[in-house]
């Protein structure tokens, strides 16, 4: 296609002449008002709003927000920001979704598959750090991929993602309701997971600040129960468990030696990543919640970093003390899947060592965890549905935000999702909520490739329009070498998940009904690419067709060139700190 026909379908589909044209960029897609390079929340009115209109609390809340679209709120401090990195996407997928993992793939395979995915997603933060840093647009991750890849496949990838929180929260609150029957089950499942998703909806009441403090808190929780977990961890492999007890005498790594390291073999390792992958999934929301920071080319950088010890501290050694601890020939593990925090590891470990309520605390964690995760995907489909519709891919009416900073009917609309939590109850249900689980289950492996995809062309048309490194204030620890990293193991991950969904666990037959379970994510996808193109008529972007300019960040260059210098000067081993802290 020549390039004065390419030019005539990007001016039809809503894309214009960048803001800062050059001889190499004749045309590219505009993503706002392009005399804005540090586009950003504008909260003139916000703070002209009297406290209870500014929480929400009001009728008068509810009103349209003057001032120009996709003006949410700047309210989110470091703390949150660090903490929404840290802790904010542990939940269900560890605590519970472990046992599963262990019991199909082993000790040594629960940690191979969380490390080779902690390492992808490593890659995969740094690059949408790099990005959101740079382009700081409400919506996130999506955008870059219609920016820097495809704008049909940015509206499929957008669309996924809030189809992936749409059912993550009938499935956490279903989640909810069941770990309470631990104490009590004389209280119909049906009557927790209302209270639960009343408690949800009370949250969002208050918008952007509620989330964040919520979700600090929560964090808080989470990750000093698996700090108290390890320690306890620590003695009980060492033989100091209560007398009597399963941990009475020196136990060690027994369990990665009887009855093994691994289960199921090779097949048994493909089958964790999935799970893995469900664990991780909701650490890209850092990116998302920085467009709602009041200083994030400030406190993104440094939230992004703390990843590293979330990886290895929060996820690789807790698992590694779940492997010591529980052998994964375990019946309790058996059917575990995401539902039954009895199953949980953590909870099986707790009883086992006879510890008097430490198997009721880590329910307790437990619950809040899934609370917490079921309020990420309010959060997370919510502000990605207004990006889309936005952008014109969504019906206007979900770009809607109301004089408190909230995304009201893009709220409701993922709020509307939770009634599915009750169908789970029925004897149908667990056949519905396998299919539901379907969509979610590799929906957050596409998002992540295309973070690291959109990174790398970022990187190819920053260079094509005659920019350098030294120009991006925040970058990628291990630069465009890092996405690829990140961008393969998608890949291998989704070919690995490909050959357990063609030939199950266990022996079974293959099916079609199987397949389609385990990998109902990639025909969505595709449908979404197709429908986007066909509205949009917009392909893959050429280089020169990318924008790397319109909304770009107004950067502070002297602050941060003497934040280089001070650095530069420090010892080797202070500067190797200041890089992983």
């Amino acid at each position: 296609m020549a390039d004065s026909e390419v030019k005539k379908d990007l001016e039809y589909s809503g894309y214009s002449k960048s803001a800062f044209p050059d001889e190499k960029n004749e045309f590219a897609p505009s993503y706002g008002d392009s005399d804005n390079l540090s586009l950003g929340p504008d909260n003139s009115e916000y703070h002209t709003l009297g406290f209870w209109t500014r929480n929400g609390l009001t009728l008068e809340s509810f009103k349209r927000r003057r001032g120009p679209v996709g003006s949410l709120n700047a309210t989110m401090k470091p703390r949150h920001l660090h903490m929404i990195a840290i802790g904010g996407s542990i939940g269900a997928g560890l605590f519970v979704g472990s046992g599963s993992a262990l019991s199909n793939g082993g000790p040594a395979a629960l940690l191979i598959a969380f490390g080779i995915i902690g390492i992808m997603i490593f890659n995969v933060v740094y690059a949408l750090g790099e990005l959101a840093v740079m382009f700081p647009v409400s919506g996130g991750f999506y955008t870059y991929s219609t920016r820097f890849i495809d704008p049909s496949w940015g509206f499929a990838m957008g669309w996924n993602y809030v189809l992936q929180w749409a059912v993550v929260l009938p499935l956490e609150l279903t989640v909810a309701g069941l770990t309470v029957e631990y104490w009590n089950a004389n209280v119909t499942v049906a009557a927790w997971i209302t209270i639960f998703w009343l408690a949800i909806i009370v949250i969002n009441v208050f918008g952007t600040l509620g989330y964040a403090e919520e979700e600090f808190w929560s964090s808080l929780l989470k990750l000093a129960a698996i700090v108290i977990f390890m320690l306890i961890g620590i003695v009980l492999c060492a033989g100091g468990g209560p007398a009597g007890g399963k941990y009475d005498q020196y136990w060690g790594a027994g369990a990665f030696y009887n009855p093994g390291g691994f289960a199921n073999g090779f097949k048994g390792l493909c089958a964790v990543f999935v799970t893995a992958a469900f664990a991780f999934s909701g650490t890209e929301l850092v990116g998302l919640a920085a467009a709602e920071a009041a200083n994030p080319a400030k406190a993104l950088p440094s939230a992004i970093k703390q990843v590293f010890w979330r990886i290895t501290l929060f996820y690789i050694l807790a698992l590694l003390f779940v492997g010591l601890l529980v052998e994964h020939t375990d019946e309790r593990l058996l059917g575990s899947g995401l539902s039954d925090s009895q199953a949980s590891p953590f909870v099986i470990a707790a009883k086992d060592a006879g510890l008097i309520g430490f198997d009721s605390f880590m329910n307790v964690v437990i619950l809040v965890s899934v609370i917490s995760i079921g309020n990420s995907a309010v959060y997370g489909g919510s502000r990605t549905l207004t990006a889309l519709a936005e952008q014109g891919y969504a019906p206007k009416f979900f770009a809607y935000i109301d004089k408190s900073g909230r995304p009201l009917f893009s709220t409701i609309f993922i709020l509307a999702f939770s009634p599915i939590a009750y169908v789970g109850l029925s004897a149908s249900g667990v056949t519905v909520f396998a299919w539901l689980l379907a969509l979610s289950g590799l929906a957050a492996l596409f998002t992540w490739g295309s973070i690291c995809l959109a990174h790398i062309r970022f990187r190819k048309a920053w260079a094509y329009h005659g920019h350098t490194l030294d120009e991006i204030p925040f970058q990628a620890l291990f630069g465009v070498y890092g996405s690829w990293i990140g961008l393969i193991l998608v890949f291998l991950v989704l070919v690995a998940q490909f050959a357990v969904a063609l030939y199950p666990l266990g022996g079974a037959e293959p099916s079609a009904n199987a397949f389609f379970q385990a990998y109902l994510a990639l025909p969505v996808v595709l449908v979404c690419w197709a429908g986007g193109f066909f509205w949009k008529r917009v392909g893959w972007l050429r280089t020169a067709q990318m924008d790397v300019n319109t909304n770009r960040r107004v950067v502070d260059w002297e602050r941060i060139n003497g934040e280089k210098q001070r650095v530069a000067a420090m010892p080797a081993w202070r500067r190797i700190i200041y890089r992983i802290f």
